[in-house]
């Protein structure tokens, strides 16, 4: 049986590959433009409210695989969910990168948990949690912004 590395690597490179809801959105209500100058990444993140729900939400974007991957699983983790759980789940997903989630909290994040190595690797930060800035800063305010 393969280990918890093996299966978090191939989660991540499958969403590198197929990134999910990875699509201009015509009808968003929000969108927001993030940059990471230190690896390259850029991408756009929009979002379509439902009264307080994500009702839905896309990227697009170049960047590395973390960026990519890290993008994909936001958007299949928040669309239908309600903002202030979207604002939870993005605390609990920057402290997991940034090494600051408890043990007890990290498998409340399911397959995101697959970036919880991403710590040890400071450079890399950036990278996993560009567009949950982006994604954060859309749900600050309407319109479109920049994230970074």
């Amino acid at each position: 049986m393969p280990d918890v590395a093996e299966l978090y690597q191939s989660l991540i490179l499958d969403h590198n590959r197929s990134p999910r809801n990875f699509r201009v959105m015509a009808d968003a209500d929000r969108s927001v433009e993030g940059r990471n100058p230190l690896c390259g990444d850029e991408l756009t993140v929009w979002l379509r409210m439902d009264g307080d729900t994500i009702a839905d939400v896309s990227w697009m974007g170049k960047g590395c695989a973390i960026s990519k991957a890290s993008a994909s699983m936001m958007t299949a983790a928040v669309k239908g969910v309600a903002r202030d759980d979207a604002e939870a789940l993005f605390e609990n997903f920057h402290d997991l990168v940034t090494g600051k989630l408890g043990d007890d909290k990290v498998n409340s994040l399911g397959r995101l948990a697959a970036f919880r190595g991403v710590s040890r690797f400071p450079i890399r930060v950036k990278c996993a949690s560009l567009a949950w800035h982006a994604l954060h800063s859309a749900l600050l305010a309407p319109g479109t912004s920049s994230a970074g």
